[in-house]
This record gives structure tokens, sequence and C-alpha cells, in this order.
């Protein structure tokens, strides 16, 4: 059986039933928050300048807003961030990356409704230890909408760990690496940093997020700038292709004006995990006093990842790498090495080992809390160690294989957990109320 062919056909029939969910959640919230995405900026930096808040609930394994933030964020901005993109553009065109960035900015209210009903619904083991996510606040809908998503995320959070890694090892080829050296030693690193728990987790990640993001993004800024009128004409491809198909050039084969916008909002759903309900597990650790100031720090933590993915995109248009290669995630790495080829590519790998790390680790601790959902914490090292041999397999499994096999489970978890958002949006709305 050809797997790619029986996954592509899955795709198909959910293609349109799962861009109409992305787009209607986004945008009725939008409206139930009264455009909160774009009136709370103020309130934002406030939460920010003010700091990370003491551990006030005694006895409960919690940890600080701000580390509770980084858990979450080490999940969304990651490889996808950089390849994400340059798939999207590949299989949708240059329009792809407008629809990324419009679904991003209206839906990150999506976002914030996630992390709200995780805060008001999560509950707590004998042990003291925390239960939240969507796992949790689908339960007001109907349990068997709540075990359905627990169930579909334990494979949901350990494919995404493959994609990681298969892109990484892909990269890394090109540096005489071979694929399965790759899969193990993240394995292993990722064994190493769970076995400390979610302090161990929240602390690694709230180190090592500000240092990527700093390093990739200043790089890609200097490329971007470098040549300011084929940055102008990137953007204005970008624009052109939005509303319009387009024709087959060199390497890449056309793309139509729905496939734009289903590939562009998919790809922004898989980057932000906004209505996949994904990051909100992170979030129902938080400590936090106010449940609507951790929930915009949330919504507003949307705008870092489509910011990288905006530079990540302009980068592979202005140095014309799409339309020269076929299906890879390496378009990235060769568009750095394009643009530098003495240190370009080290700044480039350098980034990709932090990401796929901090990802990595991430979404094996957020899948063990889905799988901890079945099990009340039980045998959660059983599912590192599945993660772990996902991890090692995924490095030597085909790119276009793996990506495929995600978009399907991306939209079977997605599907029923928007359908979940709107009625408790409809049910509860008190939830959604902000606080001061």
């Amino acid at each position: 059986m050809n797997w790619f062919c029986f996954f592509e056909m899955i795709d198909s029939y959910l293609a349109l039933p799962a861009l109409t969910l992305f787009l209607a959640v986004g945008i009725i919230l939008t409206f139930k928050t009264r455009f909160i995405q774009f009136r709370s900026l103020g309130r934002f930096i406030r939460i920010i300048t003010a700091g990370p808040a003491e551990d006030v609930e005694s006895g409960i394994k919690t940890v600080s807003p701000f580390k509770a933030l980084f858990t979450a964020m080490a999940t969304t901005i990651g490889m996808g961030n950089m390849v994400g993109p340059t798939v999207a553009i590949l299989m949708g065109g240059p329009g792809a990356l407008f629809w990324l960035v419009f679904y991003s900015v209206i839906s990150c209210v999506t976002k914030y409704g996630e992390v709200s009903f995780a805060l008001h619904t999560r509950d707590q083991t004998s042990k003291g230890q925390i239960l939240g996510g969507p796992a949790q606040y689908l339960k007001l809908v109907n349990n068997g909408l709540a075990h359905w998503y627990g169930f579909v995320t334990i494979f949901l959070f350990a494919g995404w760990s493959g994609l990681q890694t298969n892109t990484l090892a892909e990269i890394l080829v090109f540096e005489g690496v071979v694929p399965w050296v790759t899969g193990l030693s993240l394995a292993a690193i990722v064994l190493i940093v769970l076995a400390g728990g979610v302090e161990r987790v929240s602390s690694f990640a709230s180190k090592l997020v500000p240092i990527m993001f700093i390093l990739y993004v200043s790089f890609a800024l200097t490329i971007l700038f470098y040549d300011p009128v084929a940055l102008w004409a990137a953007i204005k491809l970008m624009f052109k292709y939005a509303f319009t198909p387009a024709a087959p050039i060199g390497g890449f084969i056309g793309a139509s004006l729905f496939n734009a916008v289903r590939i562009g909002t998919h790809r922004a759903a898989y980057i932000t995990e906004c209505g996949v309900g994904t990051s909100s597990i992170a979030h129902a650790f938080s400590d936090v006093k106010n449940i609507s100031d951790q929930a915009i720090l949330a919504m507003y933590s949307v705008f870092a990842d489509t910011f990288l993915c905006l530079i990540s995109g302009l980068i592979v248009l202005i140095t014309g790498i799409w339309q020269q290669c076929g299906f890879t995630s390496t378009m990235t790495y060769f568009a750095f090495r394009a643009y530098s080829p003495y240190y370009g590519k080290y700044i480039l790998v350098a980034s990709v080992i932090f990401f796929v790390i901090t990802t990595l680790i991430g979404n094996t601790f957020n899948g063990s809390l889905s799988f901890a959902s079945y099990t009340r914490y039980r045998f959660m090292r059983w599912y590192y160690v599945f993660s772990a041999l996902v991890i090692f397999f995924g490095s030597m499994m085909p790119v276009p294989l793996v990506w495929k096999m995600m978009d399907v489970i991306l939209v079977l978890v997605a599907i029923p957990h928007l359908i979940g958002l709107l009625v408790i949006t409809w049910r509860y709305p008190q939830m959604l109320k902000e606080h001061s």
C-alpha cells in the first residue's frame, strides 16, 4: 500500500470542514471577546514588565506564569517556524505565507479561549499533580469528546516530535551526520531532561527559548534587509498570490487559490497550535492569580511565532530557493547558506538544534500529560520511552510521508476540539470574561 496516497485521500476529505472551522472559530471568538487581540497590548506590556509571580498554590505542583509561558512556547517556537512556512510555500505558493499570517492574527484569540478554559477547569490528583488542558475542559461538552482528544494527542505529540527530528536529520545529512545518529542523540537528550519533571522542563525552556529566538531572528533580519528591493518584491509576491492562483515555476508545481488558503491556515495551526488546544496544557500548570492575564500572555505569544514564520518565508522568497527545490525541509538551510556560505549555515544549524531540542522536550512532556489523563499520572515514563522511539525512527522516514501523516492527525485532533470550543463558548461565556 502507498501510505502517502492513503493519507492524502483522508486529508482531501477533511480539508474543507477543517478550514471552515479554523477560520470560523477564530472570527467568532474575536467578536465574542470584542477584538481582545487588538486592544490588550497595553495590558500585555504591564504583565511582562511586572515580572514573574511567586508560587501561591502550596501543595500543588505548579510553575510560575512565565515558566508556563516559555514551556508552552517551547513547543510552538521550533522547527515549524523555520520549515513550516517554506513547506507552505512549496505546497500552496507564495500566497500561503499571507494566509498563514492572516490566520495567526485572527485566531490568536482562540488560544486566549483555550487557556482560559484550561485554567478554569483544571483538576489535580491526590498527589497534587495538575490535570489540565482540552482533555479536561472538553468534559464540559462530552466525556467521549474529551477521551478522543486525549487519545489522539498521545500520537499527535509523538508525531510532532518525529517530524522535528526528521527535519533536523535531513539538514544534518549535509553536514555529514547520518540520520540515525541524530535520532539517537535527540532521544537521549529528551529522556535525560524529562527525568527531572515539570520544574526541570520549565526551567530548561525558560532559559533556552529567548536564546534561540534572538540567535535566529538577528541573522534572519540581516538577510532580509541586506537587499530592500528584493524584500519588497517578495512582499508583493506574497500578496499577489494570496488572491490569485500560482503558476508552475521551476521546481514549484503551482497551486490553486483554495490550496493557498488551506495550506497557509493548516501550517499556521500546526505552528501556533491555535485551534488545536495543545499549548493550553502547559499553561494549566501556571500558578497565576488572574486567569485572563495568563490567557493574554498566551495569546500574544502567537505573534512571536508569526513573526518567525514571516521572516523565514520571506527569506525563501527573496533567495528564490522555493523555485529550485522539490519537496524538502531544507530550503531555509540552503537560503542561509546561499547568503553566507562560510558561517550562515552554522548559525542556522545551531538555531535549529536549539529549536528542535526545546520542542521535543515540550512535546514529549505535553504528550505524557495527555497520556496521564487516562492513567491518573501512572506509567508516564513509558510514554517518554514511546516518544523517544518515535524520535529515533522519525529521523529515518521519508519527508513527504511524515508531513502528510501529521496533517491528517492534526485535523483529527482539531475538528472535534474546535466544535467543543464553540459549545463551551456558547454555554459558559463567563469563562472568557476579563479580570483586571
